[in-house]
């Protein structure tokens, strides 16, 4: 059976299973699900990146990773964003970085400056 991801529609409004994107494994027939099965807010099937089943991570991305997770997990979004962002600074990942730059969206940082450092790194 395949693995489909998804997320809350409106993350502010989600439980700490569908505020970030969960798992589920469906048949190909089945029909996508609409709401979170703990909270019910409404759900959208994510398009997820293909990964290896198996990941060899470097001790400190790991360490970091699950550090991250549980800051946002408990709504620190400025812890998490600042850690993800300095990590992101050493071991060059652009999806932490660009993770970085959502929590700090979260925390409340203006997000117009936050996009121009966004492009200002794409370059």
């Amino acid at each position: 059976m395949p693995i489909y991801e998804y997320q809350a529609v409106n993350p502010k409004k989600a439980c700490s299973a569908c505020r970030k994107p969960f798992e589920t494994l469906q048949r190909m027939d089945e029909k996508p699900i609409t709401a979170c099965p703990k909270c019910g807010n409404r759900v959208k099937k994510m398009i997820s990146l293909c990964h290896g089943a198996v990941m060899e991570t470097p001790e400190e991305s790991a360490r970091v990773e699950k550090q991250v997770k549980e800051y946002e997990a408990a709504g620190m979004w400025s812890h998490a964003a600042e850690l993800a962002d300095k990590h992101s600074e050493k071991s060059k990942d652009r999806s932490l970085k660009m993770r970085a730059l959502d929590n700090y969206k979260k925390a409340g940082y203006d997000a117009d400056s936050l996009d121009k450092h966004a492009k200002r790194d794409n370059d």
